[in-house]
């Protein structure tokens, strides 16, 4: 570096040139920079979501949200562990060591909640283990609207608009929330139920066992091969009412027999408008 500085004595105008030009180039350069409003980071932090329908604030929190909890503690590598209960869902916050492995602790969460499935109580779903990606947050919004039932724009959004929209490049994931879906309720008269000695739980037993589409397997016609499939899930309601739910004394006791099945929504959770209109 003293040539350079003997030169820099020497010849200041070619110093000053040389100053002017770096400082222009810099400036030049700057512009074409890129930058990233949002990078992206490997958080090491793991969410595991579970959804235990009906159930009040204080039922998850023991019966789901505590069990994982403990089982999760297990885990090495945890620097903070915390879980959050509210009705029909808990959800768990689970922060790794900056040197642990993320792949190899979600793993681990997997394997320490699925020893523990068998204590959580009937009727709730699987829970959901995810790392927590900053780029999963929604960058666009859009809406879909008109002269139509709620539960028929959920459809078209569902069947159409989300399918053209993650077949565009670099979509990860849409989703769909401002409405509710099509859901077929069946009212059950507690005294008929009484009367059969069947329970609830029986008839969601039945419900579940039976609304199902089951592979039939193949048939060989010697020249070709056929799948077959036994197509049991019921769109109409008048089906669910003529589902078998017991045989009482010989007699085979139908839904409609216990009760009656409306053509409904599920609850909606969330409402979307545009421009004031639903």
């Amino acid at each position: 570096m003293q040539w350079l500085a003997q030169v820099c004595i020497r010849r200041p105008v070619f110093a000053l040139m040389l100053i002017l030009a770096m400082v222009v180039a810099g400036a030049a350069s700057y512009g074409q920079l890129g930058v990233d409003r949002f990078p992206r980071m490997d958080l090491p932090t793991i969410v595991v979501q579970t959804t235990y329908p009906g159930a009040a604030s204080e039922e998850v929190e023991t019966e789901v949200s505590q069990i994982l909890e403990d089982a999760v503690a297990t885990v090495a590598g945890i620097e903070e562990l915390r879980s959050i209960s509210w009705p029909g869902s808990s959800l768990l916050l689970i922060q790794f060591n900056l040197n642990r492995d993320i792949d190899a602790g979600c793993q681990d969460v997997r394997d320490a909640i699925n020893a523990v499935l068998n204590r959580l109580p009937r009727g709730i779903d699987p829970p959901v283990i995810r790392k927590q990606d900053p780029d999963s947050s929604p960058i666009m919004t859009l809406a879909v609207s008109g002269p139509r039932e709620g539960r028929e724009l959920y459809f078209l959004a569902d069947r159409h608009v989300k399918n053209v929209i993650e077949s565009a490049a670099g979509v990860g994931e849409a989703r769909i929330s401002g409405s509710a879906e099509r859901a077929v309720r069946i009212d059950l008269r507690a005294r008929r139920l009484a009367a059969y000695g069947l329970t609830v739980l029986q008839v969601r037993e039945a419900l579940a066992r039976q609304n199902v589409d089951i592979p039939g397997g193949r048939v060989d016609t010697g020249i070709r091969e056929l799948d077959l499939r036994t197509l049991g899930r019921m769109d109409n309601v008048r089906d669910f009412e003529e589902l078998t739910l017991a045989t009482v004394g010989g007699t085979p006791v139908r839904v409609g027999d216990v009760g009656t099945a409306v053509d409904t929504t599920n609850e909606v959770r969330t409402l979307a408008r545009l421009n004031g209109e639903p």
